[in-house]
């Protein structure tokens, strides 16, 4: 008889035979239950000491958010240029490195598993937020957005066009970040591909208006996206390896004339590589989810590995997904910042706390390590 999950023994050994609430294994990665934690941007990390993640707050977050089976980190740029937001953590920088190994360790320590999403923003930045450097896009174009900086809000300037040699670097980022994420303790790595960032400006012919190998067709506007899987895959092998795609989303103002097209060709490529996860936002980012365009269905019958499914999934609704095998896991997002023990909420189906939006971004404790816990309110 296989051994009780550490994180079920701290729970008292509570069972539940519902499959959201199931051991599972995601990959290389065994998880205590299907109900992952989403990236969530919360801008607490010690930006004058150089974007460094892991100070006390910091552990005590993650640590109260460990009930989760899997924990997927907020996105960490990979490269100072690839910051598109005040005070977000890196893990480009030894420093970095070190202070992610106090998160990774506490998380560990409390029986969750946890992943590093790598994140490099692409043209959804501003010199404010890179040190003076210039934004960079697969093209010139420049979104209809805004940044937020320390001077205030400012348009987001036109990007710089990567060339091909920028691109080799760029790739090369995310696999010194995939080395330095095992190195800080953490189980796998997430590669952000979703929500209009650089991977997925690639992937989109609104935003990728190349002629060369890395635009046009299908096939070369996914090139960027495979070539950064398998850079990441040969540096941590494919069982440690997911990735987040959005195929539908408009979010940071990216569309594309055949998202079935591309996405599609992405995912047979995806299960060819034998990657750990897929990590599928339906429908529009925090909005509305039958939005036209692309078919998950399909899309999880075509990749053999973990389907993660999120965006506004509540208890019930992840229950009926896990239980009828539309997906393998469900993350969730407001609901985890707001509801430490969420899973725990969702096995009773007790009452949520409601995530407080002006507190998502601030600095210091409120709104980030002090909602109640079930626990507390008993005592």
């Amino acid at each position: 008889m296989n051994a009780p999950h550490p994180q079920a023994a701290r729970n008292g050994g509570e069972s539940d035979t519902r499959k959201l609430f199931q051991p599972a294994r995601i990959g290389d990665i065994e998880v205590a239950n299907r109900v992952v934690m989403a990236p969530l941007t919360r801008s607490r990390a010690d930006e004058a000491a150089g974007d460094i993640p892991g100070s006390a707050m910091n552990v005590e977050y993650y640590r109260q958010r460990s009930n989760a089976g899997l924990i997927i980190s907020e996105g960490t740029q990979v490269s100072p240029l690839g910051k598109g937001y005040m005070a977000t953590p890196g893990i480009y920088s030894d420093a970095q490195v070190e202070g992610w190994k106090t998160i990774t360790r506490a998380v560990h320590e409390a029986g969750s598993r946890i992943v590093a999403q790598l994140w490099h923003v692409g043209r959804i930045t501003h010199p404010d937020l890179t040190g003076g450097a210039h934004p960079v896009a697969p093209s010139a174009i420049q979104p209809k957005m805004i940044a937020y900086t320390r001077s205030g809000k400012v348009d987001v300037p036109q990007p710089r066009e990567l060339s091909v040699e920028d691109i080799a670097s760029v790739v090369d980022e995310f696999r010194r970040g995939a080395a330095n994420a095992l190195r800080a303790g953490f189980d796998g790595v997430e590669i952000h591909g979703a929500n209009g960032y650089l991977v997925d400006q690639f992937l989109r012919d609104g935003a990728n208006q190349r002629t060369d190998e890395y635009g046009g067709s299908v096939e070369n506007r996914a090139r960027f996206a495979l070539e950064i899987v398998d850079a990441v895959i040969a540096e941590v092998g494919a069982g440690r390896v997911g990735i987040r795609l959005s195929p539908v989303s408009p979010f940071n103002d990216v569309a594309d004339s055949d998202p079935q097209a591309v996405f599609g060709y992405l995912v047979e490529e995806l299960n060819k590589r034998g990657i750990a996860f897929i990590h599928f936002i339906e429908g529009a980012t925090g909005g509305p989810r039958d939005v036209p365009g692309f078919d998950y269905a399909r899309a999880r019958k075509a990749f053999q590995g973990t389907y993660i499914a999120n965006n506004g999934y509540d208890g019930a609704a992840a229950i009926a997904a896990v239980e009828s095998g539309k997906a393998d896991a469900v993350s969730f997002g407001r609901l985890f910042i707001a509801n430490p023990d969420l899973v725990q909420r969702l096995k009773h189906d007790t009452p949520l706390n409601t995530p407080n939006p002006k507190t998502f971004y601030a600095p210091g404790p409120e709104g980030y390590i002090d909602y109640p816990t079930l626990e507390a309110i008993a005592a």
